[in-house]
């Protein structure tokens, strides 16, 4: 397959990766893949800006709503399903387009999961203590002691992750960031990585236009529906736990919905750092011509297939 090409777009939530990809796969006659860690879940459509049936139709969509909140699935769980995946679309097309802002799941498929020690379960244990008495505070400053690099790039509204890095610091005496990118994993395809971008006034006023029109599309009683299960790990996530607070009692509405578009911005802006660090990326304007995209995945497709 080493002929084979996957087209991963990149880039920001809010910043039109879906248009984009869809855009691809049409030209390319193809199909997406999804590595968007929160669409998976088939009880979350509003908050998690899931593809519209209209979208889905557009194009042949994968891990769109395939798995339950219920359901205990990581990302090394992703990493074998869509390598599977690929491997089945590459009998068929000569390119594939990979779409998502999550950062780590876009790397379990182009270049695998890195290598990390085993952690005795007293660290975690410990970890989850800590998260049950005092919340998820005390843990992100306590990453931003020990792993100041992690700190700035990962979701810090996800105990799992916070929790995972954390644990790795505390049992090797090392930041958890020094055992990213150790692994080098060969793939029997080749990756074009596009990127997304805008000003980053320009990003935050398209995220707070997007979280007024998931409000106004039904995203409280979205909430509302999953509220009885707020402790599962699948809905730590922003855009659900700040209108769990206003179930709980704990703020307004209206703080609540600030809430939201505050904390999707800070996430915003760690998949910029995540992508910026990772390199080997085509970096246009949002509203780039999507002619001028393909121009470019065309001269990498005919540049590698050359060498």
């Amino acid at each position: 397959m080493t002929s084979k090409t996957l087209i991963s777009v990149v880039g920001p939530t809010a910043i039109g990766k879906t248009r984009l990809a869809i855009t691809l796969a049409n030209h390319y006659d193809t199909e997406i893949i999804s590595a968007d860690s929160r669409q998976f879940y088939k009880e979350l459509h509003i908050g998690t800006a899931a593809p519209s049936k209209e979208e889905l139709h557009a194009a042949p969509h994968h891990f769109i709503k395939n798995k339950s909140i219920f359901d205990t699935y990581s990302v090394g769980d992703f990493e074998k399903e869509a390598l599977v995946c690929l491997t089945n679309l590459f009998q068929e097309h000569d390119q594939v387009i990979l779409v998502g802002g999550s950062g780590l799941y876009v790397d379990a498929v182009t270049k695998g999961l890195d290598d990390f020690p085993e952690v005795p379960p007293r660290f975690r244990e410990a970890l989850n203590k800590t998260f049950d008495t005092t919340g998820i505070e005390a843990l992100q400053d306590q990453l931003k002691l020990l792993d100041r690099d992690y700190y700035e790039k990962v979701d810090l509204n996800n105990p799992h992750r916070v929790i995972r890095a954390l644990e790795v610091c505390l049992a090797t005496g090392k930041p958890f960031s020094s055992f990213l990118g150790k692994k080098a994993t060969s793939r029997p395809f080749h990756t074009v990585t596009i990127g997304l971008k805008t000003k980053r006034e320009t990003m935050y006023d398209r995220i707070n236009q997007r979280v007024d029109m998931m409000m106004a599309n039904g995203l409280l009683e979205e909430a509302r529906k999953v509220y009885p299960h707020k402790a599962l790990n699948a809905l730590q996530t922003v855009g659900y736990k700040e209108l769990f607070n206003y179930f709980d009692g704990d703020c307004t509405l209206e703080f609540a919905i600030s809430e939201i578009k505050k904390n999707t911005r800070r996430f915003a802006k760690r998949q910029m750092t995540w992508y910026t660090k990772n390199g080997n990326i085509s970096w246009f304007d949002f509203d780039d011509d999507p002619l001028n995209i393909i121009k470019e995945i065309d001269k990498e497709i005919t540049t590698y297939t050359n060498e």
